[in-house]
């Protein structure tokens, strides 16, 4: 089973936001002044690192997700994956023109865990919403609020087929 799951926002928060509310967690993501490093000191939302552990641990392919193109800004994502110990996992991104539906058609995850991006204009951003229907019947999408993490999601993988 292959599993898609957005990085910031999705299982990592920047480290300066960790202890807000989320409505200043919404706010700071909207006002973020990015700096060299910035990707870095993102660290995970809540037991992350455990859930997508559970799963590859039941022989689920990690696939993760980030929002940046930047090669450096991808490097400095890939980084703080493997400091705060993610599960290996390939670390997938927009290529050039690419939207993230590109992404999700191109690998067709199982599943695709993402947040509903408050912080960006709410859920018509979502990747599901953009991919096209003949793919979007193969992904079970998990949508979850921004910035809340996937503790709640079942630590069987099976089980996320029938999460709603």
């Amino acid at each position: 089973m292959k599993i898609m799951v957005f990085t910031e926002g999705t299982i990592t928060i920047h480290k300066t936001a960790i202890n807000l509310s989320r409505n200043e967690q919404i706010l700071h993501a909207r006002n973020k002044i990015v700096i060299p490093g910035y990707f870095f000191d993102f660290i995970p939302i809540g037991g992350a690192v455990k859930k997508l552990t559970k799963w590859k641990n039941q022989g689920a392919e990690i696939l993760y997700l980030t929002s940046r193109k930047k090669p450096d800004e991808v490097e400095d994502v890939k980084k703080g994956l493997q400091r705060d110990d993610f599960p290996d996992g390939q670390l997938l991104f927009r290529q050039e023109e690419e939207e993230y539906k590109d992404v999700a058609e191109r690998v067709i995850p199982d599943v695709l865990i993402e947040d509903d991006y408050e912080s960006h204009g709410g859920i018509e951003f979502a990747t599901i919403t953009h991919v096209k229907p003949e793919i979007k019947t193969k992904i079970k999408s998990i949508m979850i609020k921004e910035f809340t993490g996937i503790d709640h999601l079942p630590d069987e993988i099976s089980a996320l087929l029938q999460t709603k």
